[in-house]
């Protein structure tokens, strides 16, 4: 299988002396859903977010595609991030503008500040906005403004907007944390397809681990900033929850 993903001996220390990564190692190949699992405070959304570099790592190497993204810079750095879509959990929309006017800005990586602001001249770019919200079965929400839509549609319209990149890797910040148990698994639903149908790797990290099981074909744990798992989901016994997660931690089932 092709790598697309690695980070190397990565930390990150934040100016108030929290050490949230310790020297964190890991590969990713191509067409994987990789699940991050851990408590609160262990690292998955810091780790997430040096990828991309909206953190910047204290120190460590991580290469996409075997390009140093922590070196590059400019338009090297433009290029990388427009192959890397994100999404967040509380959605980051433009909550008074349409959900096909937040698809759009998908395309803003590819785009001259002229073009940004004038979407509804370009034919070709509605045309894959409007595919894209029917890929998350929103095709008729397109004219809705967001903040009349559900939280569950509201992500799904992210996940449009991270299509309009056409990303090879998708990083999701908890995507289903805000939402409800149901919503959240059709949410996942769509990702899982996105990954399955389209061969787009998927780093997510998540809180519950029956998602995990149903959607992952590989999960890390973090605890404390450093990787105490990496395996299947299936492997993950009462035991190696309770390593994770606490001795008191019980697992909660989303179905």
């Amino acid at each position: 299988m092709k790598k697309i993903l690695s980070l190397k001996n990565l930390n990150k220390i934040y100016d108030g002396g929290t050490h949230a990564l310790k020297e964190v190692n890991l590969e990713v190949e191509a067409g994987e859903f990789l699940i991050l699992l851990g408590l609160s405070g262990s690292g998955k959304s810091t780790l997430l977010r040096c990828i991309n570099r909206l953190i910047e790592p204290t120190s460590g190497e991580i290469f996409f595609e075997g390009k140093n993204i922590c070196a590059a810079e400019g338009k090297e750095l433009r290029n990388i991030r427009r192959r890397i879509g994100m999404i967040f959990q509380q959605f980051n929309l433009i909550k008074n503008l349409t959900a096909l006017t937040n698809v759009l800005t998908g395309k803003l990586g590819y785009s001259t500040l002229w073009r940004a602001l004038s979407f509804y001249q370009h034919t070709a770019d509605i045309t894959l906005a409007k595919n894209n919200l029917a890929r998350v079965g929103l095709e008729k929400f397109s004219r809705q403004r967001v903040r009349n839509l559900s939280g569950g549609q509201q992500q799904r319209v992210a996940i449009a907007r991270a299509l309009m990149q056409d990303p090879e890797l998708i990083l999701a910040d908890e995507p289903v944390a805000s939402l409800d148990p149901a919503t959240a698994d059709s949410v996942m639903k769509y990702l899982g397809e996105l990954n399955k149908k389209d061969n787009i790797t998927v780093v997510c990290s998540l809180h519950f681990l029956s998602l995990a099981r149903k959607y992952g074909s590989r999960v890390v744990a973090l605890k404390d900033g450093k990787i105490v798992f990496d395996g299947s989901p299936k492997e993950i016994d009462e035991r190696k929850f309770k390593d994770i997660y606490g001795e008191d931690a019980e697992e909660v089932e989303i179905k």
